[in-house]
């Protein structure tokens, strides 16, 4: 686990879903021509949304004695849940721009998990989404998780 101090930009797939009220980009970076370790790249879409989030609900939604790694999992699977199944999926890009902010959270799986061997969460552009798409969603869950009304 480390800190993402020099963002990263990247084109690729990218995935656009909401899960409890915020909107959340899942992309898809490779660190080498090879194309292997592939790293979930994962961050807040929604404006007033930080990256902490994500782990918070991963905190509040998984396993009380889980660790960076099974949290990390935990996030991973609900991006991957909406790129395979569709759930609260709001667009899906096979050649989009995206960008992500310095500052965040990296995590690396001890062995390879969803087919990712890293997790880099942090704050996310994705390019040519409109306010829409971005904007917070209403969610029974968002006070559960100790979140503030958009």
């Amino acid at each position: 686990m480390s800190s993402n101090d020099e963002g990263l930009t990247g084109r690729g797939r990218v995935t656009v879903f909401a899960m409890f009220g915020a909107v959340f980009g899942y992309a898809t970076h490779h660190l080498d021509d090879r194309r292997i370790g592939e790293v979930a790249v994962i961050g807040p879409l929604s404006p007033g949304v930080e990256w902490p989030r994500l782990w918070q609900m991963a905190r509040t939604c998984g396993r009380p004695a889980a660790k960076e790694a099974e949290r990390a999992q935990w996030i991973l699977i609900q991006a991957t849940r909406s790129f395979v199944c569709g759930s609260d999926r709001i667009a899906q890009f096979e050649d989009q721009g995206w960008k992500l902010e310095p500052g965040g959270k990296r995590v690396s799986f001890e062995t390879t998990y969803a087919n990712r061997d890293h997790l880099w969460t942090g704050n996310l552009t994705v390019d040519g989404l409109t306010p829409d798409q971005v904007a917070e969603r209403p969610s029974l869950y968002r006070a559960r998780l100790g979140c503030p009304e958009a």
